[in-house]
């Protein structure tokens, strides 16, 4: 059985699992206010569940193992794993449910839902941009999507910072989330 391939963001009914060898969940913020970090989550699990009438109606969970930061620095992920920032032993996932999906023509949609870090949850909308769909050579029908947004992690109570000699600090308060999406609809 063949199935068609969606051509825009309305055409993506069905049940769709995130790739993760596939898929990127980073951030990027200001480091002693000259350069920039990037990082990731290096384990994720996501579903989106899109109705036949069309995204709007659209489901999306995503949990995040904070554990798996990598930052390519094991320092600077420790520090990041203690109390200072995530507390991991305390607050070991960080997970996204979203609240509204909306379409923004053929190849855009934004995901608006409840971000949870550190046990602290607030609303944040993504906009995503649909790569395209195609189905791979193991038969599987796949969906790709990039999307980023800024928050201020303040507000996810990871307030622990460092002033410098020569003013500002050592981390920013903004950080933008990057997430390169590869799903896979489900049989």
């Amino acid at each position: 059985m063949t199935t068609a391939t969606p051509a825009a963001v309305t055409d993506l009914s069905g049940t769709w699992t995130l790739d993760p060898t596939h898929t990127r969940m980073g951030f990027v913020t200001r480091h002693a206010m000259v350069t920039k970090v990037r990082g990731g989550f290096n384990e994720f699990t996501g579903t989106a569940t899109v109705p036949a009438e069309g995204v709007e109606g659209a489901t999306i969970e995503v949990t995040i193992q904070a554990a798996s930061i990598d930052t390519r620095n094991a320092d600077r992920d420790g520090h990041l794993k203690s109390n200072d920032f995530f507390d991991m032993e305390t607050y070991p996932e960080i997970t996204f449910r979203s609240t509204e999906v909306t379409a923004k023509g053929s190849d855009e949609l934004e995901v608006t839902g409840d971000l949870t870090i550190k046990g602290q949850t607030k609303s944040v909308t993504v906009p995503f941009e649909f790569e395209g769909a195609a189905t791979d050579p193991f038969g599987n029908l796949r969906a790709g999507f990039e999307g980023k947004t800024v928050i201020n992690r303040n507000d996810f109570g990871l307030t622990w910072n460092a002033a410098l000699e020569t003013g500002g600090v050592l981390v920013s308060e903004k950080i933008t989330l990057e997430f390169e999406v590869s799903a896979i609809k489900q049989a």
